[in-house]
């Protein structure tokens, strides 16, 4: 777990840390900042009993208790809660400070409805977000094909006996360690990444042999309608293979490597390009 950090919430400071990869922040510090409640502990205390005779719901299940500094500074074990819990736990503030946040929750919760009615919506938006970053419109095309790639992939290897999460990293890993010589965790490590998104930062080659990469691996599991870990992880590094393989040859043909620690949107002649716009 990293050493705790302080964010700002309405103007408010929030404390958080970092646990398994993702944010956990201080409930009674969000709770503090949006009530007024002269005592946000002893707001926190009778809340989670109103939530629980009003809707059945305890709310200490959504939350963990992590040491992070105190006012007198010292570390104190303090009520945690992930991005998901915290959204829920303002739900249930009855404050008008609160209420910005439920109608944007209300919003997103709304447009994801839309999503899922037409999954079309939901390309708009990832596009217009791209966009929004300053990608280019040949790149864009790029990632939205990888991302349609990747989610025909897993939904092989969801009926063919993989878990989520765990099985999916691994499986991952295996293709990603094919096609560029390293995983995915090594890749990040080698851009300078921490929790953005890997392919987010990749360029055209980079998005490309990975597109090659995962959709060979789909192709070989359909052919041979692969069953269980020990298959798809097999077929995982064959598919990856097949990408590794073009790689080296371009890369012996350009005289450089494709797998670069550049991040896309950083590199000189793209923020020249951008700048030109």
């Amino acid at each position: 777990m990293e050493a705790t950090k302080i964010a700002l919430f309405k103007g408010r400071k929030i404390r958080k840390t970092i646990y398994n990869n993702e944010w956990w922040f201080s409930v009674v510090d969000v709770v503090e900042a949006l009530t007024d409640s002269v005592n946000a502990r002893d707001y926190w205390f009778k809340m989670k009993i109103r939530v629980k005779e009003e809707d059945g719901f305890e709310p200490s299940t959504i939350c963990r208790q992590f040491k992070l500094q105190a006012p007198d500074g010292k570390m104190r074990e303090t009520d945690c809660s992930n991005t998901e819990g915290i959204f829920r736990i303002i739900q249930s503030i009855p404050s008008r400070k609160a209420e910005p946040f439920k109608r944007w929750l209300a919003k997103v919760g709304y447009e994801r409805v839309q999503e899922i009615e037409n999954p079309e919506l939901a390309t708009r938006r990832t596009r217009m977000l791209y966009k929004l970053k300053g990608y280019p419109d040949d790149w864009i095309e790029k990632r939205m094909r990888g991302i349609a790639i990747r989610e025909e992939l897993t939904d092989e290897w969801k009926e063919r006996g993989a878990k989520e999460e765990q099985n999916y990293e691994i499986l991952t890993a295996e293709i990603s360690k094919a096609t560029f010589g390293v995983t995915p965790g090594e890749y990040k490590n080698l851009k300078g990444l921490k929790r953005e998104n890997l392919r987010d930062h990749m360029d055209d080659f980079e998005l490309i042999f990975n597109m090659l990469g995962e959709r060979s691996t789909t192709e070989i599991h359909r052919t041979e309608d692969s069953q269980g870990m020990n298959k798809l992880k097999s077929d995982a590094k064959a598919g990856g293979d097949i990408a590794g393989n073009a790689r080296k040859q371009l890369e012996k043909r350009l005289g450089r490597s494709v797998v670069t620690k550049t991040n896309f949107l950083k590199q000189p002649s793209r923020k020249m390009k951008l700048s030109e716009k």
